[in-house]
């Protein structure tokens, strides 16, 4: 491994971020250094090794023949790396890091790990709120729990759930929907950068969300949930942010009809086989509770709204 004192580890470091990341700005975030840092480390690199391993385009930077064929053995390098980090600065295979999304976390995820632990009460779990893709064997993830359309490129996804919507609103303004084309006289919240619109769900209906009124927007689903609840509108939801709501009589759902959105919740996890055991009965915790939730969501469609006095 002589080659190895030719090229510094931070320098290795660099190219594998940049090639993986696809550029110099997320490298350098991940990293915790400035672009300019990433960027000379990338060039000392390219300078020892006498190749270039990217091209520097407007779009930003593209690996060369020679940059793509290095970086398939650094991407496997790094990943072993940080396995050998992981074993030897955690080496417990009592701790999973789960990482799932904030408002799936708060919604469902945190009233149901108190049977995790009941089961299982050697096993620590460290939720990590986060919504951006990882793969567990390149990060400090044993458990990832997202949300989308899947086909995400270098990890292996299972499908747990199909996503299905429905519009919910406060009781006080349930009495004033008896049809969808209600909709027009009553508040719509709207959340900013959903994942679908209004269209899937009168789309499959044969209607328009040219039907809909106005109302507020809010930055996420959980704002617009509160919202709803708080009496501000009729906002279209899915099962596991809702369903608690519904439970709970903060909410109502005004019509009975439930769509799949096209987006469903994913099951990814860590290949490597550190934590395996934890990580296999952990997965089949949460597949069983997913079930049950399912079970006991589509058990009542049908929400009674009440009568109109």
């Amino acid at each position: 491994m002589r080659e190895l004192n030719r090229v510094h580890l931070s320098g290795l470091r660099a190219v594998e971020a940049v090639g993986r990341l696809q550029g110099l700005q997320p490298a350098a975030a991940e990293l915790g250094v400035s672009v300019g840092a990433v960027s000379q480390q990338v060039k000392k690199t390219e300078s020892a090794l006498g190749r270039t391993l990217f091209h520097r385009t407007p779009a930003g930077m593209q690996p060369t023949a020679a940059g793509a064929e290095v970086l398939t053995h650094l991407n496997r390098g790094m990943a072993e790396l940080a396995t050998a980090i992981r074993l030897a600065g955690r080496g417990q295979e009592d701790r999973l890091v789960v990482s799932v999304a904030p408002i799936f976390a708060s919604r469902w995820l945190v009233w149901r790990l108190s049977d995790f632990h009941c089961r299982y009460p050697d096993i620590r779990i460290r939720v990590e709120p986060d919504v951006a893709l990882v793969n567990p064997d390149e990060k400090d993830v044993d458990v990832c729990i997202r949300v989308g359309r899947g086909g995400w490129p270098g990890v292996g996804a299972e499908k747990l759930l199909d996503q299905r919507i429905f519009p919910v609103c406060s009781a006080g303004i349930a009495t004033c929907l008896t049809d969808i084309s209600d909709l027009a006289h009553v508040p719509v919240i709207r959340e900013n950068e959903a994942l679908y619109g209004w269209d899937v769900w009168l789309g499959a209906q044969g209607l328009s969300a040219d039907i809909l009124g106005e109302g507020p927007t809010y930055a996420d689903a959980s704002i617009c949930l509160n919202a709803a609840i708080a009496g501000q509108g009729v906002f279209l939801a899915w099962e596991t942010l809702a369903c608690p709501a519904l439970d709970l009589g903060q909410l109502v759902a005004p019509f009975p009809q439930r769509f799949p959105s096209g987006v469903h919740y994913w099951l990814i996890t860590r290949q490597s086989g550190l934590r395996a055991r934890a990580i296999a009965q952990f997965s089949a915790w949460l597949k069983e509770e997913m079930e049950a939730s399912v079970r006991q969501w589509r058990s009542c469609d049908v929400m009674q709204k009440p009568q109109q006095e």
